[in-house]
């Protein structure tokens, strides 16, 4: 019998307990434990039954979110999803729950709005998932996702690579793919990289909004120049781009002599929207040999066909290593399907494309 993941839905908002409650027992693998509407009684429940996984309102009477999650972190280290409602100022106060130690966030389900409930749904199941298999440990300070339904493949956004993409040119651009204990990850790997980096486009898998406020909280910290990708910005040296979250995909495309973006709309790819796979594929297709991929920690699949196209297209490619990995699943697979060139700790990640740079 396959052991349940016992969660704790911790929220002020009764209807968003019980929708919640709903939405996670609807997974068989999943079970919720109980739950509390505010954190002096989720501390009393974590003392006499230690759940798998918290999720976790950030707004909350006597007590907010944020100050429990680092009460809890320092003293009693448990996975937690951080859960918000769909606004710019919460998804501010979001990027400080990823630093202080939250695996992931999702938003709050709308109730009463079934299309809306079934997508939202599958990604809150997601998400739990994947934090119960989280390594809470390796979450870096500052610190900071797979379920059933029909699995679309990147031939629902784009048609297969031809063979012999492109031959090698001078300028190179960089892919990147992260999920779960990828937000810190991302940030170790950018604060590295000097001013003059190689252009690059990241697909984080992130709700709506969050993106944006990720982009800016990088920017703020790192050499580089980081901001949310929008529909036709170029992929330039020393610049960043951050696939915004929610409804659309970012793809690679070329024109002329130098790269940029396409933010599209399309369905759920490997389970998320944006999808590495969908990044990793245009790369394929529009850069081939120019291109560096590079897949990092994240529970599931996405990203690891795209990441074989690339390595078949000329592209030189790199995972994660398993011990520097929050969760080792997207690195796992992409190694798997060998389309990995070489799989390193993510402290050199940024010497690695560095070192790349400098051999063309």
């Amino acid at each position: 019998m396959i052991k349940k993941i016992r969660v704790l839905i911790v929220d002020d908002s009764a209807s968003v307990r019980q929708t919640l409650t709903a939405v996670l027992s609807a997974d068989p693998e999943i079970e919720v434990i109980g739950t509390a509407n505010d954190p002096f009684m989720a501390a009393r429940k974590i003392r006499d039954d230690v759940p798998d996984v918290i999720t976790l309102d950030v707004e909350m009477p006597q007590m907010d979110g944020i100050t429990f999650l680092r009460k809890l972190m320092s003293q009693h280290p448990i996975p937690v999803v951080m859960c918000s409602s769909l606004t710019e100022a919460g998804s501010q106060t979001l990027m400080q729950a990823l630093e202080a130690g939250a695996v992931d966030v999702i938003l709050k389900p709308k109730i009463g709005a079934a299309d809306h409930l079934a997508e939202c749904g599958e990604r809150i199941r997601t998400v739990v998932k994947s934090a119960a298999r989280a390594q809470v440990g390796k979450l870096r300070r500052y610190k900071p996702a797979d379920a059933p339904s029909a699995r679309l493949t990147a031939d629902a956004v784009l048609p297969p690579p031809r063979a012999g993409a492109m031959a090698k040119t001078t300028e190179m651009v960089v892919c990147v793919g992260a999920s779960t204990g990828g937000t810190e990850a991302l940030r170790e790997m950018l604060e590295a990289l000097p001013a003059n980096a190689p252009g690059m486009v990241i697909v984080q898998h992130m709700p709506e909004k969050f993106t944006a406020a990720f982009a800016n909280r990088l920017n703020g910290l790192c050499a580089v120049e980081i901001k949310e990708a929008a529909d036709g910005d170029p992929v330039l040296r020393g610049h960043v781009l951050i696939a915004p979250g929610g409804e659309k995909h970012t793809l690679l495309e070329r024109r002329g002599a130098r790269y940029q973006v396409s933010v599209r709309t399309g369905p759920l790819v490997s389970r998320h929207r944006p999808s590495v796979d969908v990044l990793f594929r245009s790369a394929a297709r529009s850069a081939g040999a120019n291109a560096m991929g590079v897949i990092m920690t994240g529970m599931g699949d996405d990203g690891a066909r795209g990441m074989l196209e690339m390595h078949e297209a000329g592209a030189f490619t790199l995972a994660q290593d398993e011990a520097t990995s929050v969760v080792f699943g997207m690195p796992k697979e992409a190694i798997a399907r060998g389309g990995v060139d070489r799989i390193v700790p993510l402290e050199q990640i940024a010497r690695e494309i560095l070192a790349a740079d400098r051999r063309r």
